[in-house]
């Protein structure tokens, strides 16, 4: 009986969890802004969720936002891209790229925390292999995010209108 509870206790709190996700997303795909800026917006904060500059995704994408006058919220969602689960895989695939790219032999990556000081005998393999994937990535997520707010604009016939009168002028409607 009491496994029984848990376990839809679990189911609940999941379905809440994609609930909340799937609010948030449908926030973004309906922001007022031309879907190139929301799109540049989550590119860049999708390239600073691949630096090793932990702790700091968030105020980078706050920063660049501003600097670059790009969508925010898109921004900052963005930086969230590379989570915690996915966080060591990338930093060990970008410290061999990096080796790779500059010709070095291949060297196992030992670390036992993600502080500066640790990482940073690795510095110029992760910097120059994180610069690379994140360049990739915030490219394919462009071009993905511009599909799916197109995408989604469509079903809306007010956001539709407005989709296409921002395309037409190429620019942000105030």
């Amino acid at each position: 009986m009491d496994v029984m509870i848990v376990e839809l206790a679990v189911i609940e709190a999941t379905v809440i969890s994609i609930d909340k996700l799937k609010q948030q997303f449908k926030k973004i795909l309906s922001l007022d802004a031309h879907p190139g800026h929301i799109s540049a917006g989550f590119a860049v904060g999708v390239f600073i969720s691949f630096t090793p500059f932990f702790g700091l995704h968030t105020p980078l994408a706050i920063a660049l936002a501003f600097i670059f006058r790009i969508n925010k919220v898109a921004c900052i969602t963005g930086a969230w891209v590379n989570t915690p689960l996915t966080m060591v895989p990338v930093l060990v695939a970008s410290y061999n790229l990096g080796r790779f790219l500059r010709g070095k032999p291949a060297r196992e990556l030992a670390f036992t925390t993600l502080d500066w000081h640790t990482l940073q005998p690795y510095a110029k393999s992760i910097l120059l292999g994180s610069s690379l994937i994140g360049f990739v990535a915030a490219v394919a997520s462009y071009f993905i995010c511009y599909w799916l707010v197109t995408f989604f604009r469509r079903k809306d016939a007010a956001l539709k209108e407005m989709t296409r009168e921002m395309e037409e002028v190429g620019e942000e409607l105030d």
